[in-house]
């Protein structure tokens, strides 16, 4: 039976602390070090890294620096589970998503509303973002840049000595993929890894239907919603997907896909914009090698996840550099320069689209319509809780993995564990 992530992170907090600490409790300000636990590992993440950690140190807190590999941070939650358990807790997490609220409901997270307001976060920042980082009032992470997932990132010289368009329908993807395949050229470098699969799942979900199917679906679990003759349609759209792609049961790390793409060794991929930094570390720029698009069908809608960082009460020893920290991150000067090198875009509703790129100055635009336009990411966490989110991913994996595993049967698949996860929370 599925056990909900609260439950199992109470049995956590009862293992790991009998009481909390209370504020009143506070130790002396300590050495002015915070250790930062995250999981920006590639080359152009540890660039982004590298800016906070500078700026913090201009204002006189050292970042002690703790990098965790893994796409989609799932080692770096396994690293946080064991460090909270050992009473060992860095005092800088980054934390996304749903799990902001699993870990404020502990206790475990600082209050950061002191610098909201001192800052004006409500009023600089989108309200999906204000959303996000509140939990029962008070401000527990501060934003550090909006991801888009659905990017369709295409070989801009390729495409034009093909006489090929970038496609904006499912039908212009198809004829795109089998010309290219004419030609002898793979349509699409992906990676096998479940998480990445999602990704790709998910963009078809909300291509053609929209961001209320996505919801319906990831963050509702609605088990007709599965059911849906629309829902069967974008499985079929993935099977024939996997006909495309280089090597499809390849689990190969995102950067490795990453590379496949920028060595020409397929025309196509559709990943996060954190894909574009790496891409723009080589000599595959932005605008000359490569251009961004949305995922076919998906027009001006949005797929995204948030980037956040949580910080961690332990002894309250270090609020004074903690606060520093977060308040740096949500200056303009720090937005921009971060989100420069990290691919992603401001969650600030002040920032100037003209001093983007194209892709930046579309998504930024495209997430500035508000949230009947937003769809909150599965894979990144943004759309429901994580052992839903696991769940749901290795439904679609196996189906992705096994060709004998039919759509309607992964349909029925998904129904009954939609309809064990509402019980589950009804209890």
């Amino acid at each position: 039976m599925l056990v909900k992530i609260r439950q199992v992170w109470f049995f956590v907090a009862l293992v790991v602390l009998n009481c909390l600490p209370e504020p009143v409790c506070q130790a002396a300000e300590a050495d002015p070090t915070l250790q930062v636990l995250h999981w920006w590992t590639s080359p152009r993440e540890r660039k982004a890294a590298s800016l906070l950690a500078n700026r913090l140190m201009d204002e006189g807190v050292a970042w002690k620096d703790v990098g965790v590999p893994g796409g989609a941070g799932i080692g770096a939650g396994k690293v946080l589970k064991s460090r909270v358990l050992a009473s060992d807790a860095p005092e800088v997490t980054q934390i996304i998503g749903a799990s902001i609220r699993d870990w404020a409901d502990l206790g475990f997270l600082l209050e950061l509303d002191k610098v909201a307001n001192a800052n004006k976060w409500k009023t600089a920042f989108f309200p999906t973002i204000q959303t996000l980082i509140q939990y029962r009032h008070h401000v527990v992470a501060a934003p550090l840049g909006i991801h888009r997932i659905n990017t369709l990132f295409y070989n801009r010289k390729l495409f034009s000595s093909l006489k090929l368009a970038a496609p904006e329908s499912w039908n212009d993807l198809v004829n795109v993929a089998a010309k290219l395949k004419t030609a002898g050229i793979k349509p699409l470098a992906q990676s096998s890894e479940p998480w990445q699969v999602a990704t790709l799942f998910e963009n078809l979900i909300l291509a053609e239907n929209g961001p209320d199917f996505h919801r319906e679906v990831f963050s509702r679990q609605n088990p007709q919603a599965v059911l849906e003759r629309r829902f069967l349609v974008a499985l079929e759209r993935l099977r024939l997907m996997k006909s495309w792609m280089i090597q499809a049961i390849d689990e190969r790390p995102w950067p490795d896909v990453v590379r496949q793409f920028a060595n020409r060794e397929a025309a196509m991929m559709i990943m996060g914009d954190w894909a574009k930094a790496e891409l723009n570390e080589t000599d595959y720029e932005t605008d000359l090698e490569f251009s961004c698009a949305t995922m076919p069908g998906t027009g001006r809608f949005h797929l995204y996840s948030v980037d956040t960082f949580s910080m961690f009460t332990k002894d309250y020893a270090h609020v004074a550099a903690q606060e520093k920290l977060a308040r740096l991150i949500g200056t303009s000067q720090m937005q921009n320069e971060y989100n420069a090198a990290k691919g992603s875009v401001s969650v600030r509703q002040d920032a100037d689209p003209n001093k983007m790129d194209s892709c930046a100055r579309a998504s930024w635009s495209d997430f500035a319509q508000g949230a009947a336009m937003q769809a909150p990411s599965l894979a990144h966490r943004m759309a429901t809780d994580e052992s839903s989110r696991d769940a749901i991913i290795a439904v679609i994996h196996r189906f992705f993995i096994d060709d004998a595993l039919s759509p309607a049967e992964t349909q029925k698949r998904l129904a009954a564990l939609f309809r064990t996860l509402n019980m589950n929370i009804r209890k």
